[in-house]
């Protein structure tokens, strides 16, 4: 089967997704159309990765917070400690805040805003206290949600924490560190140029071109089901050295899921241990986790870097608080306060500009953060909705959990953005 068809078949999951957005948060609603329910749940209502309902919107409303009922995942240990406290003093205000969404002229509720993005969870906390927390569908405190691209951040932060101790030097290529992808286009790319996505990759992660490099990536890894005679890379690794080389690595950003794989081979392979072992160790242990995490991982034990972490929302806000406070929380010293300071600090923007997020100016993306310097904003971010958002200036982080129907987050951060800015000055407005 080529590349080709294994787009085009995934390419139909996409469009039927599509078709069906129109259904709103509460008609599409995962408990009301009793996804997977009975024994055994009846043919029409079975959510499951081998055909590829699982990515068909609305069963993803389902699927997304119930991934390792449909994959192969590793387990994120808590650790022995306690859980760290998280202060609870919610507030009856924060419903009713308005915001006017970018290109509208119309207001917009707080609570609005959450059905528009298909909240599947949300937390705000503000000064390290939890002020606002909803759950909605499926969803409850104790259910671990697909993160998609939010893990990401995690492993650029681990990356960034291995080059402030040496281990990993920025300067150097990747085919100094991985030997395998010498003959790749990621061979002479530096480090650095892989953490911040200004690698010059033949690489598309267009999801309305069927033709696009992600539908092999995605095959490779075994995310979506693989057609009949398939005969492509087994495993990520197994796929990053079918990569060429397309213009200079360092010009502009360009956001490739590929690159936080090849992170997760460099973490893996200077420090001698599985990377998802390396997030267990260095940072899911040591926040004082509520719960056990997990990663999706492929057909090798392979985690998936750029996109296969699952965690609850309180602990998600628990890395976000972290971050939030120079690397700080449940008494230690989790990351160097040095790391997290250059994370806020971003990268070029006009690298950033050339990219066209329209919602995003004067951004940048750096160690696999997004980053808006001028304002104090730094954000992991996930499709469908995912993201941890942290506004240094207001003392706050604001977790979202969602599944809504459309991948990229341009289609909602037109509500999104200025709605956690209003937050942000009302949280303010009370000092």
């Amino acid at each position: 089967m080529t590349k080709v068809l294994a787009g085009a078949l995934l390419f139909t999951c996409a469009q039927a997704q599509a078709q069906q957005a129109p259904a709103n948060a509460e008609e599409s609603d995962p408990v009301m159309m009793n996804w997977m329910q009975g024994s055994p749940p009846p043919e029409d209502k079975l959510v499951r990765q081998a055909d590829g309902s699982f990515y068909q919107f609305p069963r993803t409303r389902w699927a997304f917070s119930n991934m390792r009922s449909l994959f192969p995942t590793a387990n994120l240990w808590r650790g022995a400690a306690p859980a760290s406290i998280l202060p609870e003093h919610l507030r009856d205000d924060l419903d009713a805040v308005t915001f006017v969404p970018l290109g509208s002229t119309e207001p917009m509720r707080w609570d609005d805003a959450l059905s528009a993005s298909y909240a599947d969870a949300i937390l705000i906390m503000h000064r390290g206290v939890i002020v606002y927390e909803r759950y909605f569908g499926v969803t409850t405190q104790h259910t671990p949600h697909m993160s998609f691209s939010m893990t990401k951040s995690y492993y650029g932060t681990i990356a960034a924490m291995l080059v402030e101790e040496g281990l990993l030097d920025e300067t150097a290529t990747v085919a100094h560190y991985i030997p395998e992808l010498t003959n790749s286009g990621f061979g002479d790319a530096t480090v650095r140029q892989v953490l911040d996505m200004t690698t010059g990759i033949r690489y598309s992660e267009d999801y309305s071109d069927p033709k696009a490099e992600v539908f092999a990536f995605a095959l490779a890894g075994g995310i979506f089901p693989r057609p009949a005679g398939y005969a492509g890379p087994d495993g990520y690794y197994a796929y990053l050295p079918t990569l060429r080389k397309e213009g200079r690595h360092g010009d502009q950003f360009t956001y490739k899921s590929v690159n936080t794989e090849v992170l997760g081979w460099l973490i893996g392979r200077v420090t001698g241990r599985n990377p998802v072992e390396v997030l267990q160790d260095r940072i899911w242990g040591r926040l004082g986790a509520d719960e056990d995490a997990y990663m999706l991982v492929d057909s090798h034990g392979t985690g998936w870097a750029a996109g296969g972490l699952n965690a609850t929302l309180r602990d998600h806000a628990r890395f976000g608080e972290m971050m939030r406070l120079g690397g700080r929380l449940n008494g230690q010293q989790i990351v160097p306060e040095a790391v997290v300071s250059r994370i806020r600090q971003g990268a070029s923007k006009s690298d950033f500009a050339m990219a066209g997020y329209k919602a995003l100016p004067n951004w940048s993306y750096h160690d696999q953060w997004w980053v808006d310097s001028d304002n104090g904003v730094f954000a992991a971010r996930g499709v469908h909705g995912q993201t941890i958002y942290i506004d240094s200036r207001a003392e706050m982080v604001i977790v979202r959990l969602a599944s809504h129907p459309v991948a990229a987050n341009a289609n909602i951060d037109p509500i999104s953005l200025p709605a956690y800015k209003a937050v942000a000055d009302r949280l303010m407005a009370d000092r």
